[in-house]
């Protein structure tokens, strides 16, 4: 199986998941239809696809780790929902069509997400081919990087620092709580579900946490040159926003050369593993992207 073919393999498997996840809702007001519109209408997958090639890595079946790496997706959807509101960013685009608020209205966009954020955390718990202990841990980790000292954190400190002049130190703090953690928590995961820790763990955070630097940088800079009919949403809002990123204090030329930097530092935490392969091509995949 080539690359290519292995991650459709595991995107054909996180979409099946999340479509029979979908499928089970019960239809009250427009809540199913406006998570479904935001959940089955997905982009890269790289996060739940991270946990199924992590756990795979670490010697453990990926399918034993899809409930964790689909929780950890509908927690990244709920996210997305709440970042394009208007009292956040006030995108009306992503992905190329109309953000869930635009459809359904602030209050319905609102509750799916917050139906997304709790209902990962009932599938984790029922994640019936891992140990009680393992799904503890699955939870805390995700919590941990979703929550006040992660992912909720990096929002907040993002907003705070719209029209202000930060430091290269400070985006990057901003970045590795808002994007890093739960990019970290992704690998973490699948080291969870294969019952390993030690120093394949740390090689595979130490990979995580690279990757999830370079990939906001490279946002940084499609926001600035990106296509627009690609991207599926308009360039530029960054500065519209007056946010203060890696782009706008570096330049273009010097975030690229951060991206390559960091993708080659990534590659190298894993390439004298065996079975590495697939992660450090998909390192070198999201750093050459256009969307």
């Amino acid at each position: 199986m080539t690359h290519e073919e292995r991650i459709k393999a595991d995107q054909d498997l996180i979409e099946q998941w999340l479509e029979q996840y979908a499928d089970r809702l019960l239809p009250y007001g427009d809540l199913m239809d406006a998570i479904r519109y935001s959940l089955l209408f997905g982009g890269k997958r790289i996060r739940p696809i991270l946990v199924l090639e992590a756990c795979r890595f670490c010697g453990g079946e990926p399918e034993v780790a899809l409930p964790l790496a689909c929780s950890l997706e509908m927690i990244h959807t709920y996210s997305l929902i709440h970042d394009d509101l208007p009292c956040m960013d006030d995108d009306d685009y992503r992905r190329g069509r109309l953000t869930n608020h635009k459809v359904y209205g602030e209050a319905t966009a609102l509750l799916a997400g917050d139906a997304l954020l709790t209902g990962a955390f009932s599938v984790m718990t029922r994640a019936d081919r891992l140990s009680p202990e393992q799904i503890v841990a699955a939870v805390k980790c995700i919590a941990d990087a979703a929550g006040p000292a992660g992912m909720v954190a990096g929002q907040i400190l993002d907003i705070a620092g719209e029209g202000s002049a930060l430091s290269f130190e400070d985006i990057k703090e901003v970045e590795s709580l808002k994007t890093g953690a739960v990019i970290v928590a992704a690998v973490r995961l699948g080291c969870i579900a294969a019952g390993v820790s030690g120093e394949k763990e740390d090689a595979l955070v130490g990979y995580a946490q690279r990757i999830g630097l370079a990939f906001q940088i490279k946002d940084d800079v499609l926001d600035v040159e990106g296509d627009e009919t690609v991207l599926g949403k308009p360039v530029g809002s960054d500065a519209a926003k007056e946010k203060a990123t890696f782009a706008y204090l570096k330049g273009i030329n010097a975030c690229l050369s951060m991206v390559k930097e960091l993708t080659a530092q990534a590659v190298g935490l894993l390439k004298s593993y065996e079975g590495s392969e697939f992660l450090c091509w998909l390192a070198e995949l999201l750093a050459e992207r256009n969307k």
